[in-house]
């Protein structure tokens, strides 16, 4: 399959791969395409890349290159959401989001498909949110050259569920917030919430279409959640009152309102008296007051995977405990960080 020549003895011979030319901190690119006709003014060159050596390629029908292997699997690879070209580079595709969206990764034929040794998928982690032209993805064959046999389990292997990567669009939800607290509702302090909740609502392409403020009474705080529904919101987030404080029945008046399914309580710092639940069709957040002190917290984790159609419930939210605990850095960067992955 392989011989190889002095790259002396290679003019006029054709490259069977890219050529890759690294100079540190300034270059990482092609220096030489796959099909390059080697050029007598090319030898200096090679060499300085360290190619004292050409590879002579010979295919056989049982045999794949890595540019057609990279095509096949990619194509295997991608979901819907995605965009990708079929032209490699360096032997290797990215994979991009084609829309605003969340990353969903099926983990399971991420690994069968990566423990097959001499093919390779690296992604972004699940549930990252990404945005339209991010890279999320790339695929190539690890040697230049493998056994068709192989990329063909690797492709079963990425084809045996649901798509290894793909992005789905965040549905846009008619927002109703209740912000409980007496000494809001009486006006003792001017409310911050609704202001940092709007902003995130927003960035992910929902509106708040009705807030009411509630004091310290689970029977008030249950009419006011009915109230925002009977508006027309097909979602509910309420702000405060989740703590173990006497006054703080929040979470009682989510129940007052019908809720079902509701858990309370997360693995996630901040965040940790997180609740989650649903009024028919309608989901139900119940944000504590670390979401008006804090950047990012459990809710910009959920809110997302929501917004996609997932059932959050117990399992998911225990989940989370693994790379829950936010650094607190001064600089936020999420999502480009390990909070939640």
């Amino acid at each position: 399959m392989f011989k190889t020549v002095p790259v002396e003895e290679a003019i006029g011979m054709v490259i069977p791969h890219d050529i890759t030319e690294i100079i540190k901190d300034e270059k990482k690119g092609v220096a030489f395409k796959k099909g390059h006709i080697i050029r007598d003014k090319d030898i200096e060159y090679l060499k300085r890349l360290g190619k004292d050596n050409i590879y002579i390629l010979s295919l056989t029908k049982d045999t794949i290159h890595e540019n057609e292997a990279a095509a096949l699997l990619v194509n295997a690879l991608a979901g819907s959401g995605v965009d990708y070209t079929e032209h490699p580079v360096e032997g290797k595709i990215t994979i991009t989001s084609s829309i605003d969206g969340l990353l969903r990764i099926n983990k399971s034929s991420l690994f069968q498909f990566n423990l097959l040794g001499e093919v390779m998928c690296a992604t972004l982690h699940d549930n990252t949110p990404v945005k339209k032209g991010e890279i999320v993805a790339a695929t190539r064959l690890i040697p230049l050259v493998t056994s068709r046999k192989l990329v063909e389990k690797a492709k079963q292997a990425a084809l045996l569920d649901t798509p290894v990567v793909e992005v789905i669009p965040l549905e846009q939800k008619k927002v109703g917030l209740v912000i409980t607290g007496s000494e809001v509702f009486y006006g003792r302090i001017e409310d911050r919430f609704e202001q940092v909740l709007r902003k995130k609502l927003q960035i992910l392409g929902s509106e708040v279409s009705i807030v009411r403020l509630a004091p310290d009474d689970k029977d008030i705080i249950g009419a006011e959640i009915t109230a925002c529904i009977e508006h027309g919101a097909d979602f509910i987030v309420t702000s405060g009152g989740m703590s173990v404080d006497p006054d703080d029945v929040t979470r009682e008046g989510i129940l007052r309102a019908g809720a079902t399914n509701v858990v309370y309580g997360t693995p996630v710092l901040p965040g940790a008296m997180f609740l989650v639940g649903e009024i028919g069709k309608v989901p139900v957040l119940g944000l504590p007051a670390c979401g008006m002190y804090h950047k990012i917290t459990v809710f910009d984790l959920v809110l997302p995977r929501i917004l996609t159609g997932q059932n959050i419930g117990r399992i998911e939210l225990a989940e989370l405990g693994h790379g829950g605990l936010c650094r607190n850095c001064k600089t936020c960067r999420y999502p480009v960080c390990d909070f939640g992955k």
